[in-house]
């Protein structure tokens, strides 16, 4: 198809399945059973780091530690003594263990205190001129590993720096930084929509390659930027609605 139709057909796909209706067999229905930012913020972040296998499973063992939590995710982050960490004993979501969430929890009680907010980690960590919110995926990781997150939990947060796609920091900062207008993303972060890019996964890779949105084979770091390129030529304003279309016509509708 020509580009002009290209456009016109991945808008088309991103307004079909950009709606409401979206959330309920989505991860982001767990952040969205919170009204507080810190609340959802924290939420979000745990249901992001935690998707990856079957969807269902992944909310299912997200919604289990808001349920250890009290659903109150952001007071036990900032109150949880360590006996109070106990209560994490036992967790586990294929390779994330109880000591990684355990140590997320410290490293974030320390983000909030220095920082005030994920976001405005976030927004301080970004470089001057920086076109990508990604840019500040590195300084993120590397502040949890330094604060309180295990070694062994690295794998669990993609860094650009080393060629990772970061599909769920990716996905996680569309959450918090696009519009909430369809009531799906958050739209919380003081970050423009323009530095979002698209979560790379196989779905979304097959069905960019298979549109001539991407030529690179690997779903890497370089790809997510190779992408970048053709959907802010489509949507500059809001790249990452166009993960809608891709999203829905891989896993909805099979495309190959």
């Amino acid at each position: 198809m020509t580009s002009s139709d290209l456009k016109e057909f991945l808008l088309e796909k991103a307004a079909q399945y950009a709606t409401r209706s979206f959330v309920s067999d989505d991860p982001v229905q767990v952040p969205h059973e919170f009204s507080s930012r810190n609340d959802i913020e924290i939420s979000g972040l745990i249901a992001a780091t935690l998707s990856w296998g079957n969807r269902k499973t992944i909310i299912s063992k997200s919604q289990e530690l808001m349920d250890r939590m009290d659903r109150t995710p952001y007071h036990f982050v900032m109150n949880a003594t360590q006996n109070d960490l106990d209560v994490l004993n036992g967790f586990v979501h294929r390779t994330f263990q109880d000591s990684d969430i355990k140590g997320l929890v410290v490293a974030l009680r320390n983000l909030y205190e220095r920082h005030g907010s994920i976001g405005g980690f976030f927004k301080e960590h970004l470089p001057a001129g920086s076109q990508h919110v990604g840019d500040a995926f590195g300084a993120f990781k590397a502040f949890l590993l330094e604060n309180g997150l295990p070694g062994r939990a690295s794998k669990h947060f993609g860094d650009p720096n080393k060629g990772s796609a970061c599909k769920r920091m990716v996905m996680y900062s569309r959450w918090m930084c696009r519009t909430s207008n369809e009531g799906i993303d958050f739209g919380l972060w003081d970050i423009h929509p323009a530095m979002l890019s698209i979560p790379l996964d196989v779905h979304s890779g097959r069905v960019a390659r298979s549109l001539g949105l991407l030529t690179r084979k690997q779903n890497d770091w370089k790809a997510v930027l190779e992408l970048d390129q053709h959907v802010r030529i489509i949507l500059p304003e809001d790249p990452a609605k166009l993960d809608y279309a891709l999203f829905g016509l891989g896993v909805y509708e099979d495309w190959k």
